[in-house]
């Protein structure tokens, strides 16, 4: 296959596209700090069937691969950028600390992304999260949008209370069973955020990639931390959601995708799409969960013992 125009000159991939090929040589001949926000969802190395990529490296050498491709991501960090990482339980401690102590980085918020659908498992708790590390370079010196990205009170969704504030609040970072019915799981110093993983079933569903992020969970992301006309990197492109909400929500963009398979079906996603363009999935998907308070109750022992009894029935003699 011939190599594109500017993979044989070596020039800096072009904005507004998916480039396909190896991450590392396209980050490359990426200029130094000329990117504002960068988002990767990068394989968790636990033997996922994609495309090409083979998913069951060594530890020591998905580490060192990953330093890798981390460190060039804060090479071509503006001093003001931002870098969000979505990884899984077996490598989020480790790649944490290759961020911050190795890179330099700051990290502002461990946010824990919880999701129903969640993956189904038989020997231990059914995995139903993900953890984002948002990491700047400069912790006096960064982009975030308070105002973009407001969630609605616990005084709002939980006491229906005319006084919450209309524009909502900051959301929190932490996860909780069933959110909508816990009103001491929305305290400022918590940290939730909910959104459905994006199944087979789903409007949303590109159909062809396993791994695809939920567009609003992006969205939240772009609007705290990058401005309209800010350049936006995945270097894991996948489903192409990132470089999605980027184009809906006016800002540039580009990605790496390492199969050529994905990166054509990117292309054709991305065409389709226009400034402006609503995200896909609900906006508050609390909102759209309905509360358990008027639901059918389970019976219990405790509750059973309580009822009064039948008058004129006579309770059974234990057995000799």
């Amino acid at each position: 296959m011939d190599l594109p125009l500017f993979a044989r000159l070596r020039l800096p991939p072009e904005l507004g596209d998916v480039h396909q090929g190896d991450c590392l040589e396209l980050l490359g001949r990426m200029e130094s700090g000329s990117v504002h926000l960068a988002f990767a969802d990068p394989p968790f190395n636990i033997g996922y069937d994609y495309d090409t990529y083979d998913d069951t490296r060594s530890a020591d050498d998905y580490l060192a691969w990953s330093e890798r491709w981390m460190g060039e991501i804060a090479r071509v960090l503006r001093p003001d950028g931002t870098f969000w990482l979505a990884i899984g339980d077996e490598y989020a401690a480790e790649l944490k600390v290759m961020a911050t102590r190795t890179l330099g980085l700051t990290c502002r918020s461990w946010v824990v992304w919880y999701y129903t659908f969640g993956v189904n498992c038989k020997y231990k708790f059914s995995r139903s999260h993900a953890h984002l590390f948002q990491f700047v370079k400069d912790p006096s010196t960064f982009t975030f949008n308070l105002d973009a990205i407001r969630v609605p009170s616990a005084r709002e969704l939980v006491y229906a209370d005319k006084r919450a504030n209309s524009k909502g609040r900051l959301p929190d970072d932490t996860w909780i069973l069933r959110p909508q019915d816990l009103p001491e799981g929305f305290g400022p110093e918590e940290n939730t955020w909910y959104f459905p993983r994006v199944c087979g079933t789903f409007k949303e569903r590109s159909g062809w990639h396993g791994c695809q992020m939920p567009e609003q969970l992006l969205g939240r992301i772009i609007r705290a931390c990058s401005n309209p006309g800010d350049t936006v990197l995945d270097p894991f492109a996948g489903s192409g959601t990132t470089l999605a909400v980027a184009k809906k929500l006016g800002r540039e963009f580009l990605g790496f995708e390492l199969s050529e398979a994905y990166a054509a079906r990117v292309r054709e996603r991305l065409a389709v799409i226009e400034l402006g363009q609503p995200l896909d999935g609900a906006p508050e998907p609390l909102k759209s969960v309905p509360a358990t308070q008027a639901g059918r109750r389970l019976k219990t022992p405790e509750a059973e013992s309580a009822k009064p009894k039948k008058p004129g029935r006579k309770p059974r003699s234990a057995p000799r």
